[in-house]
């Protein structure tokens, strides 16, 4: 289950239509420019910067976005990135979902030494443990635990963290061969 606070929407219309009574039109306006500006910039220390600095991002030390990843433009601040961990190429992380009846928020966690492969999506709410690897085109809609291999529509795991070690300690013996 991920973990996400619910708010009903108000006066029989969908919580979308809403939207700037649940945040601030100058916040998205400023967050959808900082971010576009990071999908299309190839520094990765830039990007690291200007999500610190102006998304309230925690990113941790060599972190690196891969072009047109795209934060939460409603909630960034509630995104955690480990330390040394990948986001691939036009991954979506997302905080909050707008729904019909209600709109949910809840913080994204992804660990240390973490691979997301390129076009996956992450729910709001989830956690990513250290060392965890996601395929490519991956729906992260529940946690996934550290060190295991996972991906798919939803996600699934594929391989756990004593089947991925084993795999790591047959490819070094191939390798000394």
């Amino acid at each position: 289950m991920r973990r996400t606070e619910r708010h009903p929407a108000e006066g029989g219309v969908n919580s979308l239509w809403h939207i700037y009574k649940t945040v601030s039109f100058f916040k998205v306006a400023k967050n959808f420019a900082v971010i576009q500006l990071s999908r299309y910039t190839p520094f990765i220390s830039m990007k690291n910067y200007l999500f610190r600095a102006f998304l309230k991002m925690e990113v941790g030390k060599t972190t690196s976005f891969a072009l047109m990843v795209m934060p939460d433009v409603m909630f960034p601040e509630r995104i955690k990135v480990g330390n040394n961990s990948i986001i691939g190429y036009n991954t979506t992380i997302l905080a909050h979902e707008y729904l019909i009846d209600e709109y949910r928020v809840g913080d994204v966690i992804i660990g240390d030494n973490v691979l997301i492969g390129a076009n996956s999506t992450i729910l709001p709410g989830v956690k990513i443990g250290d060392g965890a690897i996601v395929s490519a085109a991956t729906l992260v809609n529940k946690d996934i635990p550290p060190g295991v291999f996972a991906g798919g529509n939803p996600v699934k795991i594929i391989f756990t963290k004593e089947q991925m070690e084993k795999r790591q300690a047959e490819s070094l013996l191939e390798e000394k061969s």
